[in-house]
């Protein structure tokens, strides 16, 4: 059974510390809407540079967006310019950048430390700043003074470190020490990308190090392996990432285990259902174009392991229209007996 404690931040509480993790390309407005109907609370935008907010990006400024109802929701940052970085924060947490489109201030603002793409690391950005702590801290005191005035706390993610310089104990430290309120940490490194498997040891040392709550992040697919997490690490929350493309369900499971209730897993009809309404709130959002594009590694996600899914799947990217993806999905429901209620 799950034991964490609800975490306490700024104003908002996180229901046992459980929340949906920043991933580029994925945790946009639609995958939050479906995952907060699965019981998440709060989330994490994905990444916006603070550079593209300070030249006034109009697409970076919709990331950014806190709306009614996707809330409470931190935005993250991204760059390794403490005065942008903090200009960045000021603004989001203000809501006076240009093309600003958010109906609330956000839950808080995280600062990306830990992203190892190789076209964020090159530039001086993620978890490049893990081999500077000097210009770490100086971000992140920064973004705390600028973010402060309007009641918006600053946290941190960071990932172990580098090959030969495991130092996210000593990052942890530093930022704690800037005044950062929280602490994600995936336990891998910036070359060992997502395998192998995470490191419980480095997400225990860095429980250690701090007196802020510690939330443990990677290789989270289900409720056993939050448990799991917990109990290595003595962490105080769980961020889930990768473990929620096309599975919003592994929610429920956990706020089952913390509950001590009984889970059910979700049907194919139940998934191929949902797999369709993520697709629709994804065109909503973004246009028939670019969502209809964007919702075939949605579909991939949701209908993976069912048996019937390969040949799904082919057609649904082949498909050039949401209502030939549905159609797709809705025949690999019925080969269950269920219906996935597309048009």
């Amino acid at each position: 059974m799950l034991g964490m404690k609800d975490i306490v931040l700024g104003s908002i509480t996180i229901p046992h510390g459980v929340m949906l993790a920043p991933m580029a390309g994925a945790s946009d407005l639609a995958m939050r809407t479906v995952c907060r109907a699965h019981g998440v609370g709060y989330a994490v935008t994905e990444m916006v540079s603070a550079k593209a907010m300070w030249f006034g990006d109009k697409k970076t400024a919709r990331i950014a967006a806190v709306k009614n109802g996707d809330s409470p929701l931190a935005v993250q940052l991204f760059g390794h310019e403490p005065d942008i970085m903090a200009n960045a924060a000021r603004a989001v947490a203000g809501g006076t950048y240009a093309f600003c489109e958010s109906d609330r201030k956000p839950a808080a603002i995280d600062i990306n430390l830990g992203c190892p793409a190789p076209k964020i690391v090159k530039n001086g950005d993620g978890s490049a700043l893990m081999k500077s702590p000097e210009l770490a801290r100086k971000i992140v005191r920064a973004c705390v003074l600028a973010a402060e005035p309007f009641g918006v706390p600053v946290t941190v993610k960071l990932r172990a470190g580098w090959e030969g310089n495991v130092n996210a104990p000593l990052i942890a430290k530093i930022a704690e020490d800037a005044g950062a309120a929280l602490i994600v940490i995936h336990g891998r490194t910036k070359e060992q990308m997502y395998s192998p498997p995470v490191d419980f040891s480095v997400i225990a040392d860095v429980k250690r190090a701090v007196k802020i709550p510690v939330v443990g992040n990677g290789d989270i697919a289900s409720a056993e392996d939050a448990v799991r997490m917990e109990e290595a690490t003595g962490c105080d929350g769980i961020a889930i990432g990768r473990g929620a493309l096309g599975n919003p369900w592994i929610f429920d499971s956990i706020f089952a285990a913390a509950d001590g209730r009984e889970y059910l897993p979700p049907t194919v009809a139940a998934r191929c259902r949902t797999a369709i309404a993520h697709a629709r709130l994804l065109v909503a959002d973004k246009g028939e174009r670019v969502g209809t594009f964007e919702a075939r590694k949605h579909f991939a996600w949701y209908i993976h392991g069912i048996k019937g899914a390969p040949a799904a799947r082919d057609r649904i990217m082949r498909s050039v229209t949401l209502s030939e993806m549905e159609a797709a999905v809705n025949e690999l429901a019925a080969l269950y007996g269920g219906d996935g209620g597309g048009a």
